[in-house]
């Protein structure tokens, strides 16, 4: 009895490591808030996701009061956000209807950001893909 367990759990923790090893890491950001700390911190945890899973997908979608993380004037991780927009594995989206909201134009967003016309659309699409969904707050 104690050899059938022993195999038994074997199997599962084989099955289950299987498993694990095959999902996708794929992960949308829901940022609103406007606190500098929260973005370096966000850009921390995306550092930590690509180094440990270099095949993850990432969007960070920005909306509300989140706006200036992704203006070229005003962002504290503009630079963080160029270099990682740049690779495969990141994308920052911000939602146009606050853009309007607060007069910003695409020539005052870093290079790389896209836009959406809707910011919660994105996120409710990007969980349809099967992304796990993260909330961001201070």
């Amino acid at each position: 009895m104690k050899r059938i367990l022993l195999v038994g759990a074997i199997l599962l923790a084989i099955v289950t490591q299987l498993f694990a090893q095959t999902r996708p890491y794929n992960v949308v950001f829901d940022l609103t808030t406007g606190d500098s700390a929260t973005h370096q911190r966000v850009i921390r945890w995306i550092n930590s996701i690509i180094a440990g899973y270099p095949d993850a997908k990432i969007e960070v979608v920005l909306y509300g009061k989140a706006l200036p993380m992704v203006e070229t004037a005003q962002s504290s991780v503009a630079s963080d956000i160029k270099k990682l927009a740049a690779g495969k594995n990141v994308i920052f989206t911000v939602c146009e209807q606050t853009m309007k909201i607060h007069n910003v134009e695409k020539n005052m967003l870093i290079p790389g950001v896209k836009i959406v016309p809707d910011g919660i659309y994105e996120l409710i699409s990007r969980q349809a893909d099967g992304y796990g969904y993260i909330k961001v707050t201070n």
